[in-house]
This record gives structure tokens, C-alpha cells and sequence, in this order.
């Protein structure tokens, strides 16, 4: 907008001085010439013309013979009259009509701006979100909720109006009206496991943020459709969770860390969860979440980690022959610091690996230190130990030190 101004007031300067100047100059004599060199110089150009038309084919050639014979004998008269040059006369200054204009114009535009523009545009912008886009008003939101809704009393059969509905109710934070528009969704569109949770987590919020009874059943159709379901996961463990049953939680949480990077928020969140739960049925942090996968543990005593590394098939052929496989180990307590790391050519897979303190970053580091750890595995392109974009990597459950037959699968790219 600031823009827009300047521009306005350049412009509105610049036609102002176009007027103003004649109006601000003194009396003077201007020589213009005679009459005849005038009369000369204006037969001069219409005969130009005249030759312009005869070359386009306007005039054949007897009439352009005619009409040239005419200019020439005016050309003779005009020239033989004579005729002493002539003075034009600049007419003096007028500093009132100057004032008027200088003071008016102005005064027009904004008047016209005001009444025929968009002056609402000069205010301040509206609130922007975090992404910085417009941010949408609770307003703006109502009316059109409140248009929404009523044009779905004509047409009920519109799944995506209903869901569109819900969500809007749910951004007002009106979850009685939201489930209710969710529930006519779900029951117009194909299934989703997406669409279920967000359900859900609507219908908990409308019974005072509680998911007993019908928020759990809704979450057990998500999980039907779609079992890795993140946000379906995650309120599941948090149902159980409320009802005190706390392995249950601890699996359906520990599920998720197998499908978010491990160095996420997310996965830092989940972290506590499950350590929060384990401290309440008396468990050791880390360790009750490994029991589903600890087998008999490894020779050479528990501060060592082994299983196997293998390539999923969606990148088979994919990796140079020069490339590094790099397999370390971090604690579960969200450092992303190697405890323990091998290094071999990214050629040799499935690789069976096995990490110890001799593997160590550094002194004070080592696996010993931790009591359970995530395995990853990473093929470096360049054969630096940092991820680079285009590298493969994968990464295990958290296991106990001991376990012998961890799978650590490379099955995503680094972005």
C-alpha cells in the first residue's frame, strides 16, 4: 500500500506541474514567423501526405497529379505574398487560477478516490499466520459455516460439504455441532483412517476431553482401515493410557517411534509418554518397551547391540558401488550422538552387524552408558558420516543392549 501511495502522489505532482507552468509564466513575445514561411511549411507536409497516399494506392495517379499541381500553385501564391514574421504573445501569469488548480486537484482525486475507490485498502492489513498467509477472522469463519450449513440443508448428500462443515465448527471450537457434522462425513465418504481420528478427537473434545466409550470405538475403525496410522496411535495410547492400562499404551506409542524419524519432536514426545508410563506400572525407562523384541542376548557380555541390515527392494540397483554403509547406535534419551558406529562399503547387504564400546565416538561415550538405544543404518554417497540429501538410511525400534537379532531396514531418503 505504501507502494500505491508514492505512486499516487508522483502522478498527482507531475500533472500538476504540467498545469501549473504555462500558468506561472511571464508576459512574453514569442517570434512564430511569417505568414507565408507558415503557409510554406503547412503545404510542405500536405504534400508529404499527399505522396503517402499515392504509394498505399488511395490515389491513382491522375489524381495525384491534380492534387500536387494544386498544392505547388499555392506554394507560388503563398511565397510571392511576402509577409513580415509574426510575435505571438505568451499571455502573463496567473498566480490565482495557478492556486486554484494547485489546491484543487488534489482535493478531486481524494474526493473521487474516497467515493468511487477502495479505501479500506489503505488500512492496516488483516492478522497473517505463521506461514505468513492471510489469516481468516473467528468472523469470517461463522459466516461462512453459517453459509455452509445452510446450503447443506439442500444438498445432504455432499460428504466433502459435511467435512468442510466439521472442521470449520471444530476451528470455532464448537465440537457438539463438529462431531455432528462428522459423523454425516464419515458416513458419506470412503473409509479413512484419517478422517476417523480427527472424528475422534472431535467427539472427545464435545465430551470434555475424554476418549472412553465412543472415541475408542471410532479409533479402533481408524485402526481397522489403517494400523499404521500415526494420529489413530497415538489416541489409542492415550485411551489406554486414561484407563491405567499402561502396556497398552506403551505399544501402540512404541509404534509410532517406527514410523517417525527418531530425531523428531514427535518422536521426543513419545519418548516421554512411554517413559512416563513405564515409571507408573514400575518399570525401568526403555527397557519394558524393548521387551517385545529382546531374544537371548549376544556373546560377549550386555553392553553390545547385533542384528542385520537389509535394503528395501523399492531401492535395489539403486546404490553406488562406492557407496558407505554407515551402522550406529544412539540412546533413546533423543541424542543424536553415536554411541557405537561401524563403517563398511554400502555394497555389502543384507549386513550382519554388531556394535561394542570398542566402537566408541569417544571416551565417554559409549554404548555401555545407555540402557536401551536405536539402531540406524545410512548409505552415504559421498561417504561422509553426516546425512546428505539423496542418502539412504533406516532406523530400528529402541531395543535393550543384549538384543542379538535387531532388523534395521533402509527404507526412506534423506530429504
Amino acid at each position: 500500500m505504501t507502494a500505491f501511495v508514492i505512486l499516487a502522489v508522483v502522478l498527482t505532482l507531475a500533472v500538476l506541474a504540467l498545469l501549473l507552468y504555462p500558468l506561472l509564466l511571464k508576459e512574453r513575445k514569442q517570434h512564430v514567423g511569417s505568414a507565408s514561411e507558415l503557409s510554406i511549411t503547412v503545404l510542405r507536409e500536405q504534400l508529404g501526405e499527399l505522396d503517402e497516399q499515392r504509394k498505399s494506392g488511395l490515389l491513382d495517379a491522375r489524381l495525384f497529379d491534380e492534387e500536387q499541381a494544386e498544392l505547388e500553385r499555392r506554394a507560388i501564391e503563398d511565397g510571392t505574398s511576402g509577409g513580415s514574421a509574426a510575435l505571438a504573445v505568451v499571455p502573463a501569469r496567473k498566480p490565482t487560477l495557478a492556486a486554484l488548480v494547485g489546491v484543487g486537484l488534489p482535493a478531486l482525486a481524494v474526493g473521487l478516490y474516497l467515493w468511487l475507490g477502495s479505501p479500506d485498502t489503505m488500512k492496516p492489513q488483516q492478522a497473517t499466520d505463521a506461514a505468513g498467509n492471510h489469516a481468516l477472522t473467528p468472523q469470517q469463519i461463522q459466516g461462512m459455516a453459517d453459509k455452509l450449513a445452510e446450503r447443506l440443508q439442500s444438498n445432504p448428500d455432499d460428504g466433502e460439504g459435511w467435512l468442510m462443515l466439521a472442521r470449520s465448527y471444530s476451528v470455532l471450537g464448537r465440537y457438539p455441532e463438529s462431531a455432528a457434522a462428522f459423523g454425516r462425513a464419515t458416513g458419506l465418504l470412503p473409509p479413512n483412517a484419517g478422517l476417523l481420528a480427527d472424528y475422534a478427537d472431535v467427539v472427545a473434545m464435545a465430551q470434555g476431553r475424554r476418549l472412553a466409550g465412543e472415541p475408542e470405538k471410532i479409533i479402533a475403525r481408524a485402526l481397522s482401515i489403517d494400523p499404521r496410522h500415526i494420529k489413530s496411535l497415538a489416541l489409542s495410547g492415550t485411551a489406554a493410557f486414561e484407563r491405567a492400562d499402561y502396556a497398552a499404551a506403551i505399544r501402540d506409542w512404541r509404534t509410532i517411534l517406527t514410523l517417525v524419524p527418531p530425531d523428531s519432536q514427535a518422536a521426543q514426545s513419545i519418548s516421554n509418554s512411554i517413559a512416563d508410563a513405564e515409571r507408573r506400572i514400575g518399570g525401568v525407562p526403555g527397557v519394558l518397551a524393548a521387551a517385545p523384541v529382546a531374544v537371548p542376548k549376544v556373546a560377549g557380555g550386555p553392553a553390545t547391540v547385533a542384528g542385520t541390515v537389509t535394503l528395501s527392494p523399492e531401492f535395489a540397483g539403486k546404490v553406488p558401488g562406492d557407496a558407505t554403509l554407515f551402522v550406529f547406535a544412539r540412546n533413546t534419551d533423543g541424542s543424536r550422538i553415536p554411541l557405537a558406529m561401524a563403517r563398511v562399503n554400502g555394497a555389502k547387504l543384507p549386513y550382519a552387524f554388531k556394535l561394542d564400546d570398542s566402537m566408541s565416538m569417544a571416551p565417554n561415550v559409549k554404548l555401555s552408558s545407555a540402557k536401551s538405544v536405536i539402531v540406524g543404518a545410512r548409505i552415504s554417497r559421498s561417504g561422509d558420516a553426516l546425512a546428505k540429501p539423496g542418502d539412504f538410511e533406516g532406523y530400528s525400534v529402541p531395543v535393550a543392549l543384549g538384543v542379538g537379532n535387531v532388523a534395521v531396514n533402509i527404507g526412506s531418503i534423506v530429504k
